[in-house]
């Protein structure tokens, strides 16, 4: 691991039957990635933002007199910092060709994954699509059988300090 560990606003470990909830966000990676390490730095700022401005909604609702856990989206994010030689097991079968890479996932499905440029506006981008603006029923592409392996043991974890 390069650089000090910094904790990103997770979810409580709220779990249902034991599982977490919630929506994970995993970035797979390798040690040797000097791109990895650019991302982790962007996650880490995103994941901050992300943590200001739930301080800032659930200030209102506070002063509004309502709950924000149900209108806010970003309260059930768990993140993953997952270094694919560290922690082969967890992989499986999943192969990954370019680095970084991101998987988001729900219990539900997997919303998203592929590799992504270490930019901020294209990662809250990405979660916007994927978990904010997201219908309960909405219909994503099929991905590899080994990216749902993955997926479903990734959902079993609780989040990451990163």
């Amino acid at each position: 691991m390069v650089g000090r560990a910094t904790a990103l606003p997770t979810a409580p470990n709220a779990t249902h039957g034991g599982t977490p909830v919630g929506t994970h966000v995993a970035c797979l990676c390798a040690a040797w990635c000097r791109l990895c390490d650019d991302y982790r730095k962007v996650l880490r700022e995103v994941g901050a933002a992300l943590a200001t401005e739930k301080a800032a909604d659930l200030a209102a609702a506070t002063a509004s007199a309502m709950s924000s856990d149900l209108a806010w989206p970003w309260t059930a994010l768990h993140w993953h910092w997952i270094d694919i030689e560290d922690e082969a097991d967890l992989l499986g079968e999943v192969d990954v060709e370019t680095f970084p890479t991101l998987v988001i996932a729900d219990a539900a499905a997997v919303r998203f994954a592929g590799p992504v440029m270490p930019q901020h506006d294209t990662l809250r981008r990405l979660l916007r699509v994927t978990v904010v603006d997201a219908q309960a029923d909405e219909r994503w592409p099929a991905v590899d059988p080994a990216i749902e392996a993955f997926a479903a043991r990734l959902r079993q974890r609780p989040g990451d300090t990163i």
